[in-house]
């Protein structure tokens, strides 16, 4: 059997990742990664998987977490963006153990902005010699139920210093149906990289303008300056990375190119990708009080 493991395995992504798999037939043998096997295991009681522990911070546990393995399901935390201190372990790790094949959670645009982590992890991939498959989704509809949930549920609004920009965007169940069909069948996904969004693009005005529509409450769109921005996240005790991450997502956008609208969640899972409206259904008890 082909041994896979997920890292990530506890987060938004992994989770889907997981859940699309058990929904599959497949031969595969597949472990989730997590920092804690005891505490974490109980997450994943109705799921046929076993356990590997695994730490993104503590390199001690990339070698016994990685031994064996064929193929490797990688991303980013949130809070890691030192590619050279954490990663290129990670890589060489693999290259020692004689991983096979490394799926990794990168994100659209990546190719055109070297100044993200996704970027150099990607360039390290490649480099390695390691066959990859790079999924690159667009924004995710699911920042609505995490990092923006508490400006849409406390003041109804969407505060972010995004203008006009337009965005595409993904529901992350998606991210994981494709990402299930790629690893049960990994050899026709050799060294390939897909951009995932679904079909629509829009700015956050419009965004604001859904949700207000299907949630049956006025949420407003408000897009301040970054000095402004910065004060009140802090005053909201948000740590200063995420804060400039928050910016980088947000207002980069205003001055790039457009993101392209792709096909590949339709051609992977053999359906069209879900809607933002769709998303908004789905969560409406997350994204009210």
């Amino acid at each position: 059997m082909t041994k896979v493991l997920i890292t990530g395995a506890t987060g938004n992504v992994g989770t889907v990742v997981i859940d699309a798999l058990s929904k599959l037939q497949h031969n595969l043998d597949l472990y989730a990664g997590v920092r804690d096997i005891n505490e974490d295991k109980n997450k994943f009681a109705n799921y046929t998987i076993q356990f590997s522990q695994f730490d993104f911070t503590d390199f001690k546990s990339y070698q016994q977490a990685l031994a064996g393995f064929d193929i490797l399901f990688l991303l980013r935390p949130p809070q890691i963006s030192e590619v050279e201190k954490y990663f290129k372990p990670i890589v060489d790790t693999c290259k020692n153990e004689g991983v096979k094949h490394i799926v990794f959670l990168s994100v659209q645009g990546v190719e055109h902005s070297k100044i993200i982590p996704h970027h150099k992890i990607e360039k390290l991939l490649v480099e390695s010699k390691i066959p990859y498959t790079f999924l690159r989704p667009a924004y995710f509809m699911q920042n609505f139920t995490t990092t923006l949930r508490n400006d849409l549920i406390q003041h109804q609004q969407i505060c972010l210093p995004a203008g006009r920009a337009k965005f595409t965007l993904i529901d992350v169940r998606d991210i994981g149906e494709v990402a299930a069909k790629i690893l049960i069948n990994i050899s026709a996904h050799i060294n390939q990289s897909y951009d995932l969004t679904c079909k629509e693009s829009l700015t956050f005005s419009e965004m604001a303008e859904a949700l207000s529509r299907k949630l049956e409450i006025n949420i407003r769109f408000k897009s301040p300056n970054l000095i402004s921005f910065f004060l009140t996240k802090r005053k909201e005790k948000m740590p200063t990375m995420l804060i400039l991450v928050m910016i980088m997502l947000h207002y980069f956008p205003r001055f790039q190119k457009e993101p392209s609208i792709t096909d590949w969640v339709e051609k992977i899972t053999g359906r069209a990708p879900t809607s933002f409206e769709q998303f908004i259904h789905d969560h409406k008890k997350s994204l009210t009080v």
